[in-house]
């Protein structure tokens, strides 16, 4: 956790009411992390937007940027803009917990909330699943659905409900 401390947010000596926070991230960011990334050449800025209260601290991280991803059709490299942010409410208790969806109770000790793995989640729920890069035509994927495995499938079903063994077999188990 040492390697992420450059992401601290600390928010221990701040008047309650808004602060804001610029990080820069690159490859190096995502190298703290023990896990294959789905992109390469990150160039990647994060506005963190901490709003102080009495009891409890409320963060807004916007990511936005590129990284270049690989296109699942052509193979080919293509920069893909990346957008995105998330709200978290982060409350003091006795021990970490993040077990809730958009709430993270720290240590009431704790002078600083780490924001590595927020930034890290922020932008990998910004990679898309299916990966195209903008010079695919149209007429390509056309071709390509003319042409995927899913029809035969299709097919492949509709053969199987009309045969009439299995038909007998289901009325036997439908009648015990």
């Amino acid at each position: 956790m040492d390697k992420l401390r450059n992401y601290d947010v600390s928010f221990s000596g701040l008047k309650n009411g808004k602060h804001e926070f610029k990080f820069e991230i690159d490859k190096t960011f995502f190298q703290l992390f023990d896990t294959e990334q789905e992109f390469t050449n990150p160039k990647i800025e994060v506005d963190i937007l901490l709003e102080k209260h009495t009891t409890f601290l409320e963060f807004e991280i916007k990511v936005h940027g590129t990284v270049e991803l690989i296109c699942d059709i052509t193979n080919d490299a293509f920069d893909y803009p990346i957008e995105n942010q998330i709200r978290v409410l982060v409350k003091f208790g006795e021990e970490y917990d993040d077990s809730e969806e958009d709430v993270i109770t720290i240590p009431a000790g704790d002078h600083a909330f780490n924001a590595a793995q927020l930034i890290y989640e922020n932008v990998q729920l910004s990679i898309p699943m299916k990966k195209l890069s903008p010079n695919v035509s149209d007429e390509d994927l056309e071709l390509l659905d003319q042409f995927s495995p899913k029809d035969i499938e299709e097919i492949e079903e509709e053969e199987h409900e009309s045969d009439p063994r299995w038909d007998a077999l289901k009325k036997l188990r439908d009648n015990n």
